[in-house]
């Protein structure tokens, strides 16, 4: 385990190892976070790119988000090692497309499992740890696809939708124990997840309807998430900010 900086404030994220998750993870750190990284193999950022600066500035702790006692175990482990906890990033998440007339319940059931009920179930385990702090954080990662009707995308968009409904609702609901939730809602992002499709028919597609003609970045994702977490922002909670170049309201 990294020598940890006892001073620093702890934050969490899940589905921390790739991808948005591992920019979050290092852009946090870079702030002076202390992070803890929650994956399934809990081995950490996967490409090795965590600068080695920042390494004692975060643990790397396994946690499946679909099972509460995971989580619950996850959250404990992290006070145990740091005394605290002052955030989380509910970053894990799955997209699975199908026609909906085709869908079966099972994949339905497992979009809504890992986008919309792991993030209550999060929240929940996360809650005790949180309101020990004067002030705290949490932030969930939607998409701009809660507002927009996407053909094949049935699940995954009622999914991000209840992510924006769940963050209103906490946000109002544990306001007077210090805890700030937000809702982070993307666009399309490219990481190295979906490298092969942007270069294909849906780079074309992303070129002609985002204004500035290029994706985001997890870097850019990133940035907002750790403006959101300063203490500075104490009166923003409740709300969803989408991030997507202007994409949904482009004519």
């Amino acid at each position: 385990m990294p020598k940890l900086d006892k001073n620093s404030k702890v934050i969490a994220v899940t589905g921390g190892s790739r991808g948005i998750g591992s920019a979050i993870v290092k852009k946090l750190a870079s702030d002076g976070w202390t992070v803890a990284c929650l994956s399934r193999k809990g081995q950490g950022i996967e490409d090795g790119s965590l600068a080695q600066e920042l390494q004692s500035q975060v643990i790397n702790i396994a946690c499946d988000v679909n099972s509460d006692a995971s989580l619950a175990k996850a959250f404990t482990l992290i006070v145990e090692q740091t005394g605290r906890l002052d955030g989380l990033v509910n970053n894990a998440g799955i997209h699975e497309q199908e026609k909906s007339h085709l869908m079966k319940n099972e994949m339905w059931d497992a979009v809504m499992s890992t986008n919309a009920r792991a993030v209550f179930m999060s929240c929940r385990e996360a809650y005790p740890f949180l309101t020990k702090q004067t002030a705290s954080v949490i932030v969930n990662m939607g998409s701009f696809f809660d507002k927009m009707g996407v053909k094949n995308n049935l699940a995954y968009c009622a999914s991000k939708a209840a992510v924006g409904a769940i963050t209103r609702c906490l946000a109002v609901e544990w306001a007077n124990k210090g805890v700030r939730v937000m809702d982070v809602a993307p666009g399309y992002i490219a990481t190295e997840l979906n490298s092969d499709a942007m270069q294909g028919p849906l780079g074309e597609f992303l070129a002609k309807r985002i204004p500035r003609k290029t994706p985001g970045t997890p870097a850019e994702v990133a940035a907002v998430v750790a403006a959101i977490v300063q203490d500075e922002m104490s009166f923003l909670t409740g709300e969803t900010i989408y991030l997507d170049g202007a994409h949904a309201i482009a004519h």
